[in-house]
């Protein structure tokens, strides 16, 4: 389990295609304690189990299918790397619950300064735009962030210049592909909204058309 508060910011060192899967090797500074082999690290936002370290470079294989699904595939040596280590008991939880598990690859669509901030636009597909909700959470690349805005392509989030410069958003351009993971939470919500459980008195499909209303009981 991760928050999506991006700990190091590493580089791609070596990045290997074998047939469909792989393997990721990362350089990045020496953490605050030591890294343990089979022990979990978001990378760029997906939850891969650390197979070697030495020297500052951390070793991950990759399945293919997780090539297919995350931008990891596309990255190339020398790109830099968001990386977070799972939570330990007592760690604070500084941004919301983020599993590693990358629902679909998402499209940069716009990058627009605003004061000292930045405003992106992001665009995803219909089925996941439905987890989405104004104020919400989101994980991109790892990196847990509120959502700023809806509209029926996507959701728009704003980048503080703290986070632009020490995760890879300094770096991103319009066109890149980028890992999205919804909130968990509406996962669950949308699982029970569309079961036909006796106790609840609301269907997803009617909190989709705005049904909300309804979901409060009449006495």
């Amino acid at each position: 389990m991760f928050t999506g508060l991006i700990q190091k910011m590493g580089r791609i060192a070596a990045l290997e295609r074998m047939g469909g899967s792989g393997s990721l090797v990362i350089e990045a500074d020496e953490w605050d304690r030591p890294i343990q082999l089979g022990e979990s690290i978001a990378v760029q936002g997906v939850c891969l189990t650390v197979t070697h370290y030495s020297e500052g470079r951390l070793t991950f294989d990759v399945l293919g299918e997780t090539f297919r699904c995350t931008n990891l595939g596309e990255k190339k040596v020398g790109q830099a790397i968001n990386l977070e280590r799972a939570l330990r008991q007592g760690d604070p939880l500084g941004g919301h619950m983020v599993q590693g598990h990358v629902d679909e690859r998402g499209t940069v669509a716009a990058i627009t300064p605003v004061d000292r901030d930045h405003r992106v636009e992001i665009h995803c597909t219909p089925e996941l735009l439905q987890h989405v909700v104004f104020k919400g959470s989101m994980a991109v690349d790892g990196i847990s962030l509120t959502v700023a805005a809806v509209d029926e392509h996507g959701f728009t989030v704003h980048i503080i210049p703290h986070t632009w410069e020490v995760t890879t958003f300094g770096e991103m351009q319009v066109g890149d592909a980028v890992n999205l993971e919804a909130d968990p939470l509406a996962k669950y919500v949308e699982k029970a909204l569309q079961g036909n459980h006796p106790l609840l008195p609301v269907r997803w499909q009617e909190v989709q058309q705005g049904g909300y209303d309804k979901l409060q009981r009449d006495d």
